[in-house]
């Protein structure tokens, strides 16, 4: 399968039926003149779309009632002629005429209630479609029509909606029989969803590999997490939906490529040019956000894809590709340096989604990793139990952790092999041990007090004679004295009840309980609080400092050191087959201003930025200026200068 492209759209157009005119003013040249000025060379176009109407001529009931031309040939023709790939998208989880036409088919809740943002017939809004039910057969045949259609023309396909809450339809409930799970049981109902989803992927490909192999392939659920393992045969590239603005956040990005990327397909990122989430019309965000989104990921080694929302009349906005434009630009002129890139790192983190269904889309401890490593500047993927530990020099086990089985051995194994190790909480715990072979530390219980304190010593901080609080409740360890001590646990006065309280929210510090708070064995250090969660709540710069201080113990020559405040983020990709090493800066910075979102408004230069890489390469330049850049050797450690950051640039080492 050939590399992904740079600079995709993602073009929604969820047309209600009591629109009239659909289509009435598509001019093709116009179209792809519009996307041609704004560098677009993708763009998903619709066949079937969450109305559950359908865009071209169909032998199907559902084609739009009042479309006026054959409006996603007209497209394909159009965009192919100029050199634009155009995937197809077709609704799979929401489709209102098949909900209204076949309410069987819906989704049924344990309480018997129909599932989805609006499950109210007399709400707005969609409802969700059940994979056990003959609509994936539906589903199956709308697909096939299409690539009989269209045939080589298909490009691809981005099926929407790939997931399943309500598993208690009449379809679920027989197989739940069928598979011998219990439908009253979470855990079953998990496993059935999981099932469900499966299946229809595999389902679905088969048929589009049936007749064009060459289509890509994408099943899309909003996230991408570690249960695509599984699915992995059923795509040909990975898309990470991520609107910063439209309840993603900033840091979901960041997270989620760093687990994609190590799955071993192309990844795509995909944000918005709405100011908020899918779906507002003339609706824009400020340029600074979209290039910190899109320039972002090319630092993470994936090709960049922004969304947009089609006029019913089937007309695109000027402003929005005056937008698009001003961006994809800026990526045309680093595709040199970003083609056939991967990412360059020297830590995994194990990631808790694969052990713990979060309700979120990030886990907290996820989230205080990432936030860590990314302020520290390190390099760093997010991995999980069956991922090839032997490229790390540093394996973090965040927080919620069991190691057991294959995963226990293999730590063991990274261990022994002089591999770092950095855990926390509760992770690792098998009873009153650690599993992780040789450390020699005892679990006694929780600690008895939260919040408790923290005081650490030289090792950590120069900060050896104050005590931080520690907001989240610890374990109490035991150290059989084989462990060094790199700080100690203190203790309130009492913990906060009605009948006994001091100030506003915890007692201050009586004295140390003689705990050990963090240990070191070899190059295994263990902090006895869920650290990383307690920085995801309280983003409190000790935690961090502690766990950055911490990764200077065991590896003192990380890949990438910058001189800079910590909003400033480095990414190193390589470029094997050019010999060349790639680090981006990037320096935008998010800010909370709506009421549930962060915006990006306006870039924040900085400037005289020492950069030192480990590297033996020779030449170094800024790109895409061109400028040439002194080097100055210390050790392994190439040491260069950048006069001005601007938003982003690329350090290319070669």
């Amino acid at each position: 399968m050939p590399e992904l492209r740079f600079r995709q759209v993602h073009l929604d157009f969820h047309t209600s039926e009591h629109i009239p005119g659909v289509g009435s003013e598509f001019d093709p040249e116009r179209f792809v003149d519009t996307l041609k000025r704004a560098h677009v060379d993708s763009i998903t176009l619709f066949s079937r779309c969450h109305h559950g109407w359908i865009y071209h001529d169909t032998k199907f009931p559902n084609r739009h009632p009042h479309l006026t031309c054959d409006l996603l040939a007209e497209q394909i023709r159009a965009c192919h002629a100029a050199d634009i790939r155009c995937p197809i998208y077709i609704t799979v989880g929401w489709d209102e005429y098949a909900a209204r036409t076949h309410p069987e088919w819906l989704e049924i809740d344990e309480e018997g209630r129909r599932c989805g943002p609006s499950p109210s017939p007399l709400k707005p809004g969609w409802r969700n479609l059940d994979f056990a039910s003959p609509y994936v057969d539906y589903v199956i045949g709308q697909t096939e029509e299409v690539l009989e259609r269209f045939g080589d023309e298909a490009d691809g396909f981005f099926f929407d909606i790939i997931f399943q809450k309500g598993v208690h339809s009449s379809w679920c409930l027989a197989e739940f029989e069928r598979l011998g799970l219990d439908a009253a049981n979470q855990e079953h109902q998990n496993r059935l969803r999981d099932v469900l989803v499966e299946r229809y992927c595999q389902r679905v490909a088969d048929a589009v590999r049936a007749k064009n192999a060459k289509a890509t392939i994408f099943h899309n659920g909003g996230h991408v997490g570690p249960a695509f393992r599984r699915r992995l045969p059923n795509y040909s590239h990975l898309e990470i939906e991520s609107l910063p603005t439209g309840g993603w956040g900033y840091m979901h990005f960041p997270i989620t490529v760093r687990y994609a990327r190590m799955l071993g397909l192309d990844c795509l990122g995909m944000t918005g040019k709405f100011s908020e989430t899918w779906g507002h019309f003339n609706s824009y965000k400020p340029q600074a956000a979209l290039e910190y989104e899109c320039l972002s990921m090319l630092a993470q080694g994936s090709k960049c894809s922004v969304g947009d929302q089609l006029h019913p009349k089937g007309t695109l906005d000027p402003l929005t590709y005056d937008l698009i434009g001003s961006v994809y630009s800026q990526v045309k002129d680093r595709e040199p340096w970003c083609r056939g890139a991967r990412s360059v790192t020297e830590i995994a983190v194990l990631n808790a989604e694969e052990f713990f269904k979060a309700n979120e889309r990030m886990d907290p401890s996820n989230l205080g990793a990432c936030r860590m490593l990314m302020e520290g500047r390190h390099q760093f993927d997010f991995v999980d139990s069956e991922a090839d530990l032997s490229g790390y020099r540093l394996l973090i086990i965040p927080d919620v952790i069991p190691l057991e089985g294959d995963l226990r051995s293999r730590v063991g194994a990274f261990v022994a092999r002089g591999g770092a190790v950095i855990f926390s909480g509760r992770s690792a715990l098998d009873e009153t041990s650690f599993a992780v072979d040789g450390f020699p530390v005892e679990w006694v219980g929780e600690l008895p007090h939260s919040p408790d304190f923290l005081q650490p010593t030289e090792a950590l901080s120069s900060h050896t004679g104050s005590q931080f609080v520690m907001y989240e409740r610890g374990q109490r360890v035991r150290n059989l004295d084989g462990a060094d001590v790199l700080a100690t646990v203190y203790e309130p006065y009492f913990d906060r009840t009605w009948d006994h309280f001091c100030s506003h929210a915890h007692a201050p510090v009586a004295g140390t309980s003689g705990d050990p708070a963090v240990l070191q064995w070899q190059k295994v250090i263990y902090f006895a609080h869920p650290i990383f969660t307690t920085y995801a709540k309280h983003s409190m710069p000790a935690h961090r400092d502690l766990v950055l201080a911490a990764i200077r113990r065991i590896m003192p020559d990380p890949l990438v050191q910058v001189a800079g405040p910590t909003s400033l983020q480095a990414t190193v990709t390589r470029q094997e087959l050019e010999g060349r090493t790639i680090v981006h800066l990037l320096h935008y910075v998010p800010e909370r201003r709506g009421l549930n979102f962060e915006i990006v408004e306006d870039r924040l230069p900085l400037h005289d930025l020492t950069v030192r890489v480990r590297t033996d390469l020779s030449r170094a330049t800024l790109q895409p200026e061109g400028t040439q850049l002194e080097i100055v050797r210390d050790g392994a450690y190439a040491v260069v200068k950048v006069p001005r950051l601007d938003g982003h640039t690329m350090i290319v080492f070669e």
